[in-house]
């Protein structure tokens, strides 16, 4: 029996890899919360790690309030950054491959064509820059990683855009959502059997990867296909950026290109709105 440590264990992407991990054999899953220790104290993520014989560790913890993070700059770095280290440091130290959830605010947007792995990175603010800080510190310390970047990430867990939308709806009869602002949105459950295919495949094809659901839609068309396929009467009204003005800048164009995880895991990936369709069925 193989024993996996997952973090962040009341995330949405736990709560997926949960779910799809009750038909997983021959695997062992053990989730840890922020209440079941502090992943910022690299004390107890030792103990941790020294208790068990883990063969994976997954890293679905994030300070994510992509806008509280411009303001609380300590906390986004404790969580994206230090916290990483010390879990990179603790699997380096006890021999554990570590996965690792990453974005794509690691990037400026400033692209027209689709991002690769090995394309510069250049956050907008505080989210992405600890974010890739969090990257770095895992490559200057271990070489026996897989870095996921993902992006717009929603399940019927937690909280997310798909999750807000719907509550939103029940007391608007339209909203304004941005349409300049374009990539995929991401079903965490489609996240999770990527990650359960890495530990899987176990190939030691360490590095970093892009993975979101196939296709491309603008926050507009991702709020207007979620009431479609709600039969919700809320109307969406397009509005550029400048007119929903928030504390961080996001990148306005967030495509992957997703060609290098489909060939070393051998998976196919499900454009956006079957998955969107898939994840309905759950809410």
């Amino acid at each position: 029996m193989r024993k996996i440590l997952v973090t962040g264990g009341n995330g949405q992407l736990a709560q997926c890899l949960k779910v799809l991990a009750n038909s997983f054999e021959g695997y062992q899953f053990s989730f840890y919360s922020k209440d079941d220790f502090d992943i910022t104290n690299a004390i107890q993520v030792d103990a941790v790690f020294q208790a068990e014989n883990y063969s994976f560790c997954i890293n679905c913890a994030a300070f994510t309030n992509v806008d509280a993070s411009e303001t609380n700059k300590a906390s986004a770095e404790a969580i994206n950054y230090q916290a990483v280290y010390n879990l990179a440091h603790a699997c380096n130290k006890h021999s554990v491959k570590l996965i690792h959830v990453s974005t794509d605010f690691v990037f400026d947007g400033t692209q027209s064509t689709p991002y690769r792995e090995t394309d510069k990175t250049n956050p907008l603010g505080v989210y992405g820059n600890t974010k890739l800080l969090g990257e770095q510190a895992i490559q200057n310390t271990y070489e026996a990683y897989y870095i996921v970047r993902t992006s717009w990430l929603y399940s019927e867990f937690g909280n997310n855009f798909l999750k807000t939308m719907l509550r939103l709806s029940e007391t608007r009869p339209e909203l304004g959502v941005v349409f300049d602002q374009v990539g995929t949105p991401t079903y965490a459950k489609d996240l999770a059997a990527l990650i359960i295919a890495i530990i899987q495949k176990d190939n030691d094809a360490f590095g970093v990867y892009h993975y979101s659901n196939e296709g491309v839609a603008s926050w507009y068309d991702f709020a207007t296909e979620i009431f479609n396929l709600k039969n919700l009467k809320t109307k969406v009204l397009p509005i550029r950026s400048e007119q929903y003005p928030t504390p961080a800048t996001r990148p306005s164009y967030s495509v992957f290109d997703k060609q290098k995880v489909k060939h070393i895991f051998s998976i196919s990936i499900p454009h956006w709105r079957s998955s969107l369709e898939n994840c309905l069925q759950n809410v």
